[in-house]
């Protein structure tokens, strides 16, 4: 084991991402007065911000808005006392004790135990034109660049929850939605799909692929192949929102830490990885279903097994070990 200087901050916990996973397992572990620091890139909240209303999370009957409700996850961690640093975790160091987390910037945290919840990013189609495109037509994220193209014809691609939102989102900013799906019925809940297959401004091209994006100086039409016959054909659109589902945000994790085939981080019934003392929760978690309620479920669990963690390593922990900041678990030097 190795001793680190007096002067290195050494956290009881490490969270790495700050959406709903790693917000509601920051909650309980500062309740559990174990010292807590979360590290998130960009907001914390994580793809939950992106959701223009939120209908599913027990307790708002009347909807909220994604920001709000990560915002208020924030509040309620911070309350309690977790710290929140802006940072972007680059690689993790998982031959000694405690783990060291680099960031960005050559500097470095320190953790007894970590919590990987750093999520998923959308997917891409991979297709030509779909980099090249990109914020100048092609967009993830309806409710970030929806606005942009008000009386504006344009396709989302994709049939899951996210789809759907994103179609309806645009319906009202957009003159005319074409959603493209591969398959000929739609995968989203009930209730999404009534409401597009209802609205008027929202039309349908069943098994049908998006094969090319052009444009000159921005996105000016797709071009789509019918997955039966092959037939293909330019459909004129200004904006294409790429809704095809999520990869998980695990390319920066040693290779001691075992993913499935997608990427996605394997654990047991605890979410330990295969590291011990290194946890996972949320959307980057193989077999995770992919909804907030899920992942606030997954951080709650992952602070249990970890607080178990801790208290056994605190058993046979050497005297002299440098104690962390505020926590009860470990002796003072």
């Amino acid at each position: 084991m190795t001793i680190l200087p007096e002067s290195d901050s050494i956290w009881d916990l490490v969270i790495l991402g700050g959406g709903p996973a790693g917000l509601s397992c920051a909650i309980y572990s500062c309740r559990g007065r174990l010292s807590t620091l979360l590290l998130e890139r960009m907001l914390p909240g994580g793809q939950v911000v992106l959701n223009d209303v939120i209908e599913n999370y027990p307790g708002f009957p009347e909807g909220l808005q994604g920001f709000e409700l990560a915002d208020r996850m924030r509040l309620q961690a911070q309350k309690f006392g977790a710290r929140i640093e802006a940072a972007e975790v680059v690689g993790i160091e998982v031959f000694a004790r405690p783990f060291r987390i680099l960031v960005t910037g050559g500097e470095s945290r320190l953790g007894r135990a970590l919590l990987i919840a750093t999520g998923s990013r959308p997917r891409r189609l991979g297709v030509p034109g779909e980099q090249e495109f990109l914020a100048r037509g092609v967009s993830y994220c309806a409710t970030c660049d929806g606005p942009l193209f008000a009386d504006k014809r344009v396709m989302v691609v994709g049939g899951g929850d996210t789809a759907l939102e994103e179609a309806l989102f645009l319906a009202n900013v957009a003159s005319k939605v074409t959603l493209v799906h591969r398959r000929d019925q739609l995968r989203g809940v009930r209730i999404l799909q009534e409401r597009a297959l209802a609205h008027p401004k929202i039309e349908f091209l069943w098994s049908h692929v998006v094969s090319e994006i052009l444009g000159d100086e921005s996105v000016r039409a797709a071009r789509v192949r019918q997955v039966v016959t092959g037939e293909e054909r330019e459909l004129p659109v200004e904006g294409i929102f790429i809704a095809v589902g999520t990869a998980p945000t695990s390319d920066f994790l040693p290779a001691d830490i075992r993913l499935d085939d997608a990427g996605f981080v394997k654990t047991d019934a605890d979410l330990m990885t295969s590291v011990k003392g290194i946890f996972a929760a949320g959307d980057v978690r193989a077999g995770a279903y992919r909804q907030i309620a899920f992942s606030v479920g997954d951080g709650a669990l992952a602070y249990r097994s970890i607080f178990r963690y801790l208290e056994e390593e605190a058993v046979t922990a050497m005297p002299s070990e440098p104690r962390g900041n505020g926590s009860q678990l470990w002796p003072k030097r």
